[in-house]
């Protein structure tokens, strides 16, 4: 079972992490990743080029010069190609490029492109990462910090959208910052080095793993860090209220 570090945002190693078999474990495949990788940027064209023919181009209604006598060639609209201001022979159109492909074939993608990250050791995971104001300082610390090679690009894929997190990194050149239920295979391979939460690591194992759909799986998510904080509340109570009274 493939495993790996688990490190907190001062870059230290606190703990090391199970990933599942399914999801970070399995045996890249080239072929489908090229398929999905070439449909998805195929979908991203708008498709909306256009040119105007001899018939959409104003004017040109009346004959230029008269059919004989002048020597030159016959002509009957100024808005013929060989005109200037005339119309585009053979030029673009709108028109749709969309590309399907199998669901499957989108997770088995992901699939590969995530377990390509654990086995080049590219999948830095971290205990938590949040900040309590914006500030591009402090981000650049983090992600110095981390076991990433300075001058990559980096991916990181959050739980939940935080906004402090985002305006952190988003005057920072080489580093993105992502939702869980955005990810794709392109991003993925764009970039050198993938930073996520545990919380997403788990997000993704449901996911990708067990077919949970992406709403349960972020339900379960909230669930079960609101019961870590209702057990840990009660302790840091009663810690904070024993030493009150020493």
């Amino acid at each position: 079972m493939p495993s790996t570090t688990v490190y907190n945002m001062a870059g230290e190693a606190i703990d090391q992490l199970e990933l599942s078999e399914q999801v970070f474990g399995v045996t890249p495949n080239v072929a489908v990743l090229h398929q999905v990788v070439t449909a998805q940027l195929v979908n991203r064209r708008q498709g909306n080029a256009s040119t105007q023919t001899r018939s959409e181009v104003s004017g040109g209604n009346k004959k230029p010069y008269k059919q004989k006598g002048t020597g030159r060639a016959r002509q009957g609209s100024t808005r013929s190609p060989q005109f200037r201001h005339g119309g585009v022979v053979w030029g673009p159109r709108p028109h749709p490029y969309h590309h399907d492909v199998p669901k499957k074939m989108r997770r088995l993608a992901i699939r590969s492109a995530l377990s390509d990250k654990v086995a080049n050791e590219s999948l830095i995971v971290v205990n938590d990462l949040t900040l309590d104001t914006p500030r591009t300082k402090e981000m650049l610390n983090i992600l110095g910090k981390l076991p990433s090679n300075e001058g990559k690009r980096v991916l990181m894929v959050l739980p939940r959208r935080d906004e402090n997190v985002v305006l952190s990194t988003r005057n920072i050149p080489g580093a993105k910052v992502q939702h869980v239920s955005s990810i794709n295979v392109v991003e993925l391979l764009k970039h050198d080095y993938v930073v996520m939460p545990v919380k997403t690591v788990r997000w993704i194992e449901m996911v990708f793993g067990e077919g949970v759909s992406a709403e349960e799986a972020s339900v379960r998510i909230a669930e079960t860090a609101g019961t870590t904080e209702e057990t840990v509340a009660p302790e840091a109570v009663a810690s904070t209220e024993s030493d009150s009274e020493a």
